[in-house]
């Protein structure tokens, strides 16, 4: 990376920030100005590894040399028609990811959210229509502690009281059951069910992974009882877990697949419900829609991701690398670490709590140049590229390790 001559200083731009950005968020007091592969620069030109990748959405690191070219050479070309129109790329998009989910059919659409809301939509209406449920009394179990967006319908069925508190009146029509007890979702779905909705890892949760055969269960059940899996892939899927979808690790095949995040490569949104066709069937023009869902840039970008995807480097380094990842962080267990889950190259650290915050803890680790975010309590998450090397992975449990060892 060339270093970049600052025009306002860190400390200028998180103030000047301040009076104009709505406080949705609070950001590590790092402002990044250049990024590559697995590391990324401020304006003062200090470097860190990134270790977050943005939520997944980096799957393939900052500036991936194939992605960006892919958006370059259709920048040239075409970016929007809407959906108006039929565009060039869009069809070899859905061709190739369905493909590479094993399913038949793609509803293109831009960010996560728009994803889920667009499988709660396809689901009722699939309930409606194909199960012949009354109208109106569809019903959708989900898990709580789940994370599945941020848009008022999403936040009505969490069971995160941040995320809910002053944004009510909520959508009817979900059941919240304890996540990975099957016993408790056996008795959540009855004859109104038109879908269950899981994360197959609950990644806000903590990076929480299922006991095996749960999900496996989560498919017998709904096959047995005529509703449908929808699977949350939008964080665990696309090579993040050492498989290209997480469910894969049990070999289950949901009837949705929800994806996005690092379907967009870091260059654009692009997200999608990718499904049996006999569930995507029941939309007719008119019914749902997206202007920018399907353009022929985020189509360009989507098929490059997984254009790297079917060659299997990606699932295989995270399998490889996470073997890494797991061992170096059980060597920290009882050394300022209390527990943690991983799969891949995904992890949910607890850390002692006399040690600090999550949040303290994050802080600590950018000021040594390693960017993680915590989540509840005392917990950070780590989610490199998969792009990282082993020895920079290394250094980062080196860090880790280094950070947990001190008390300032």
């Amino acid at each position: 990376m060339t270093s970049v001559v600052p025009a306002r200083s860190s400390a200028e731009l998180i103030d000047a920030e301040e009076p104009v950005l709505a406080h949705n968020y609070h950001p590590l007091p790092v402002v990044v100005a250049r990024a590559e592969g697995a590391w990324v620069e401020d304006v003062e030109g200090r470097r860190y590894l990134d270790m977050l990748a943005g939520y997944s959405a980096l799957n393939f690191g900052h500036r991936h040399p194939a992605l960006i070219e892919a958006a370059h050479r259709q920048l040239d070309r075409l970016t929007l028609t809407s959906r108006a129109f039929h565009n060039d790329r869009l069809a070899e998009f859905a061709e190739r990811l369905a493909a590479l989910t094993g399913l038949d059919m793609v509803l293109p659409m831009n960010t996560g959210a728009e994803a889920v809301e667009s499988g709660i939509k396809v689901a009722r209406k699939w309930a409606y229509d194909v199960k012949g449920v009354p109208a109106d009394r569809a019903t959708i179990v989900v898990a709580a502690d789940n994370f599945h967006g941020r848009t008022t319908t999403i936040v009505g069925f969490s069971t995160d009281e941040v995320a809910r508190a002053g944004f009510g009146p909520f959508t009817p029509g979900f059941r919240v059951v304890p996540y990975n007890d099957l016993e408790a979702l056996e008795a959540a779905v009855d004859e109104t069910t038109a879908a269950v909705l899981i994360e197959p890892i609950q990644g806000e949760a903590g990076v929480v992974v299922p006991d095996d055969g749960y999900l496996a269960g989560v498919r017998e059940l709904t096959r047995r009882k005529g509703c449908l899996f929808v699977a949350d892939e939008i964080q665990s899927g696309l090579g993040r877990t050492g498989r290209t979808l997480a469910v894969e690790h049990e070999s289950v095949v949901p009837d949705v697949v929800l994806l996005g995040k690092a379907l967009g490569g870091g260059i654009v949104p692009v997200s999608a419900v990718v499904a049996r066709r006999e569930v995507l069937r029941v939309l007719h023009p008119g019914e749902h829609g997206s202007t920018f869902g399907g353009n022929p840039l985020a189509a360009a970008v989507g098929t490059a991701v997984v254009e790297l995807l079917e060659t299997g480097e990606f699932q295989r380094r995270a399998a490889e690398l996470g073997v890494v990842l797991r061992e170096g962080l059980a060597a920290l267990v009882g050394r300022g670490v209390v527990g943690f889950r991983s799969r891949g190259l995904w992890a949910g650290v607890d850390v002692d709590p006399a040690l600090g915050t999550g949040r303290e803890v994050s802080e600590r680790l950018m000021r040594e140049g390693l960017l993680v975010k915590d989540t509840h309590g005392s917990t950070i998450r780590l989610a490199p590229p998969l792009t990282i090397t082993a020895d920079e992975l290394r250094g980062a449990l080196r860090t880790v390790e280094k950070v947990l060892g001190r008390r300032d």
